[in-house]
């Protein structure tokens, strides 16, 4: 399955959760409630996986963790905030970058209709 892939079942399953649940839950229980929807069909699911930092060869854990990694290759950073800022576009970004992952998906939860609480961020994905 190839990022693009991933990530449609994973917008699909976030819709789904949303029109069932709609904005207001805390990050932690949309984070639950998407790795269980995800699961369901069939894809491998990482909660809040470490990602390291390497430098100079050595492999520092300074606290990195990405909410949710889909196949091993797409991670997805969830909020549930009234609005998404700048630095969390860019923090994803740093994650795929550290982890050597091409795709994210932001997905923030408290938006009032969910397709404006999803950003696709690509780190040299080709076209």
């Amino acid at each position: 399955m190839t990022e693009n892939e991933i990530a449609k079942q994973i917008v699909d399953a976030a819709y789904k959760v949303h029109t069932n649940f709609g904005p207001g839950l805390l990050e932690s229980a949309y984070e639950a409630i998407l790795a269980y929807e995800l699961r369901k069909r069939g894809l491998r699911v990482t909660l809040q996986q470490a990602i390291p930092i390497i430098y100079e060869d050595v492999t520092l854990e300074v606290g990195y963790r990405a909410d949710l990694v889909v196949e091993d290759k797409v991670i997805v950073e969830l909020k549930s905030v009234e609005k998404v800022a700048p630095v969390h576009y860019k923090q994803l970004l740093t994650y795929l970058k550290l982890a050597d992952k091409r795709l994210g998906l932001l997905i923030n939860f408290g938006e009032a209709l969910i397709k404006n609480g999803i950003r696709r961020v690509a780190n040299q994905l080709p076209e």
